[in-house]
């Protein structure tokens, strides 16, 4: 699981280090702002990368003294930079773009940067699907921001691209109009990562599909009389839980203790749920 999400985010970097050359190259060479805001992205997607892949790597050390519960919340946090350097990403291309409206330059249409933002929207296009399917069978939440990034990404390349075909028919505000609106999916993909990202960190509680797996999955252990007090609180990307149970009163602490321990084993074995917490209580048949 830990090689195939560092793998992804190692494939993320490379992608884009590749892409914020290429972009950037092309911007400079046809003097739209379009395709400079959208080697921007590229350069905050860069530095989210490796945010991302160092994250990953610590998300998955096991527990130690300092931090007894894990390293869950490592990749909510690198999340959590995504969307801050989206935010710095798109401030700066504002900025950029309401001057090149207030001064206009004319551009020469260049085949080099329609090529490369083609490239780009491709290459995005597969990237977000990787990332998304990553996400989803190990339930990385850095590696989900990724995939929402990269769909933003393709609409932007797709925003740059329109702006230089039109901007080359003498439309030379529309550049600066076209960058306006790169910044905006930009700060929107920030937003949806981050109020993700916050439910993450802030412990928010599970769903109520996975309460009623867990309970369900409890009251199966012979020897389990009762099941009240479920709560649970994210940390990182898995839950904790918290469950009461009464058992026979007439019990051994050895047999509570056994019974305690089958509704732990079996709670866990949830992909979402990295550990449980159960509280015996007496109880009559």
């Amino acid at each position: 699981m830990q090689e195939k999400v560092i793998k992804a985010s190692r494939f993320s970097l490379i992608s884009n280090f590749f892409l914020f050359c290429i972009k950037l190259t092309a911007g400079i060479l046809s003097n739209s702002i379009a395709v400079i805001s959208d080697s921007i992205n590229s350069l905050s997607d860069i530095l989210t990368n490796i945010a991302v892949y160092f994250s990953v790597k610590v998300s998955y050390k096991v527990a130690d003294s300092e931090h007894q519960y894990g390293h869950h919340a490592a990749q909510p946090i690198a999340a959590m930079m995504l969307a801050i350097f989206a935010g710095v990403a798109g401030i700066t291309v504002i900025r950029e773009s309401i001057s090149r409206i207030i001064e206009p330059t004319i551009q020469d249409f260049l085949y080099f940067p329609v090529i490369v933002l083609c490239i780009t929207i491709v290459l995005k296009s597969f990237m977000s699907y990787y990332f998304r399917n990553v996400s989803k069978k190990y339930d990385s939440p850095a590696v989900r921001a990724l995939s929402i990034d990269s769909l933003n990404d393709v609409l932007s390349s797709l925003i740059a691209l329109i702006a230089i075909i039109i901007s080359s028919y003498d439309l030379k505000y529309f550049d600066g109009v076209a960058g306006i609106l790169i910044a905006f999916f930009i700060f929107r993909a920030g937003y949806h990562v981050a109020k993700e990202n916050i439910d993450y960190l802030m412990g928010k509680a599970a769903s109520q599909e996975l309460i009623t797996e867990i309970s369900d999955r409890a009251k199966k252990v012979e020897g389990v009389l009762e099941l009240s007090g479920l709560r649970s609180h994210q940390f990182g990307n898995k839950y904790h839980v918290e469950v009461k149970i009464k058992v026979d009163q007439n019990h051994t602490t050895k047999d509570a203790y056994k019974i305690a321990q089958e509704v732990k084993r079996l709670v866990t074995q949830l992909p979402e749920v990295a550990d449980v917490f159960v509280h015996i209580e007496p109880g009559e048949k």
